[in-house]
């Protein structure tokens, strides 16, 4: 009954952000929009991931305007970055060795991850990383009977980004900046990309280490 209505209250809080905000993409956002943006593409990804994986996850509006093609091209870049390693991704609790129980637990392992991803400084091939630990972990929380943490990964991925990565995406003007990985890729940026992504999946392996050694 409480997961019941931590899940309404976080739904309420969700549409009223909708609501508040409007999203625009054709200038530089500010801190909130970043912070509201990032988490509403983690939305997206996570629930393509839930989609993907046969479960089902309905908190979650169609993704609208400039959303589509931004969303379109980070579930993009998770498709080759999953492909490359296709077991690191998955069953991110397991690996972690944490009960998707307890919301501080899950937190708390997540923002671990995803600081120790970015220690070596932010590329969007980590970013991207970041969002496919994100989803990993919320399957995995769908799974074994614990939806509403998925909102619990979404607020702390919000958190990590005005934290980490707010300054970061303004240099960059915003998100639209990662449509450039896909948008007349030749052959050399795909070889940055790829490169990039491989250095990801080693920092990644390392935080899996670091993680479970503390």
């Amino acid at each position: 009954m409480r997961d019941v209505m931590n899940a309404r209250e976080r739904s309420s809080v969700f549409s009223a952000e909708m609501m508040m905000m409007e999203v625009k993409f054709d200038r530089t956002p500010t801190e909130k929009e970043l912070v509201y943006q990032s988490k509403e593409l983690c939305r997206y990804f996570i629930h393509s991931r839930i989609v993907r994986e046969g479960l089902s996850w309905s908190d979650l509006p169609e993704p609208h305007g400039a959303f589509v093609d931004i969303s379109v091209v980070l579930l993009k870049l998770g498709d080759e970055l999953e492909c490359m390693r296709p077991y690191v991704y998955r069953n991110i609790a397991k690996q972690l060795n944490i009960s998707v129980a307890v919301e501080a637990v899950v937190s708390d392992a997540f923002l671990s991850v995803a600081t120790e991803i970015l220690v070596m400084g932010i590329t969007w091939g980590k970013v991207v990383a970041i969002y496919a630990v994100a989803a990993g972990l919320a399957v995995d929380c769908v799974r074994q009977g614990h939806p509403v943490m998925v909102h619990t990964i979404v607020d702390s991925l919000g958190e990590f980004v005005r934290r980490n990565l707010v300054p970061w995406l303004k240099k960059r003007g915003g998100w639209r900046d990662i449509l450039k990985c896909v948008v007349n890729m030749d052959s050399r940026a795909r070889a940055h990309w790829l490169s990039t992504a491989v250095f990801t999946w080693r920092q990644f392996l390392k935080t899996m280490y670091i993680y479970l050694t503390k």
